[in-house]
């Protein structure tokens, strides 16, 4: 069978009788059925630039590309989960050259106290800081968090902010005891360990919610009160602290300001509260 094009050699153009006429749309369709090539850790980062307010100098700090990240789901406690990529890891603003570290939402508007007080507990024996990373290891981003508490500690910061910052630290080690390899020799022994620093990190954001709730004011942490309410419940329960779970998620229940949806999602951790209660009470 003659192709379509047979008969072009007579015209000086042989080559071009064997040519595919959907070729073009054929390779289209196999590249839109090939597997979407692997996101890698940088590709969801960037360089952003801040100035210290303690100390002047210049900050380049690894920052997430907003809307890049796929969210998966977000745990009982509002954790949430991305594909790809822990975002926990690049919260944390540090200067290398003074050792000031803060959340974005807190880096600025220091008060003389505050700046004064950095300087003399953290700025005065800081080793400064030299390398730049293009990602952080869990390890790295944890000493972030811890040098962001002291920081906090320091400049007698709100309950609030100390609870944020505990509340991130728990979450980024659960990520991180979640990332571990199974097959490591020690396998037990470290999650046991990570798990150790979790548990003390998410009791503390705790305290210091329930704290804050007494006595500070909405929004708090960028959250309206019945998200710091759930967020309450939800850590209480993990506790077993179950008095503090139940009254919360009751007064959730009847608030006029509640929207269905928290609600809704109130109703669910009432049932796994209850059924955590009754496995509590069988033991």
């Amino acid at each position: 069978m003659s192709g379509l094009l047979s008969g072009l050699g007579k015209l000086g153009l042989k080559n071009l009788e064997g040519m595919d006429l959907y070729e073009e749309e054929k390779k289209t369709e196999q590249a839109a059925k090939a597997a979407p090539p692997v996101m890698k850790e940088t590709d969801y980062l960037f360089d952003k630039t801040y100035e210290c307010p303690i100390c002047g100098g210049q900050i380049k700090a690894r920052t997430m590309k907003s809307g890049k990240a796929k969210l998966l789901r977000a745990d009982v406690d509002l954790r949430p989960v991305y594909e790809n990529i822990e975002p926990l890891k690049y919260d944390v603003i540090l200067c290398p050259h003074c050792g000031y570290a803060a959340f974005v939402r807190y880096f600025k508007g220091l008060t003389a106290f505050q700046t004064k007080a950095i300087k003399e507990a953290i700025c005065a024996s800081f080793q400064p800081i030299h390398e730049e990373k293009e990602t952080y290891t869990y390890e790295e981003a944890i000493n972030r968090y811890k040098l962001c508490l002291a920081n906090a500690i320091v400049k007698h910061a709100k309950a609030s902010e100390k609870a944020y910052i505990c509340l991130k630290a728990g979450w980024l080690l659960r990520s991180m005891r979640e990332s571990l390899d199974s097959s490591a020799q020690d396998y037990e022994k470290k999650v046991a360990e990570v798990q150790e620093q979790e548990n003390e990190f998410l009791k503390n954001a705790l305290e210091g919610f329930l704290g804050a709730r007494e006595s500070e004011n909405f929004p708090m942490c960028g959250m309206d009160e019945i998200t710091v309410d759930y967020l309450i419940a939800a850590l209480a329960m993990e506790q077993d602290r179950f008095d503090v779970a139940s009254r919360i998620i009751s007064n959730i229940l009847v608030s006029p300001s509640a929207t269905s949806r928290m609600k809704d999602k109130a109703r669910d951790l009432k049932e796994m509260l209850v059924a955590k209660m009754k496995e509590k009470n069988a033991n």
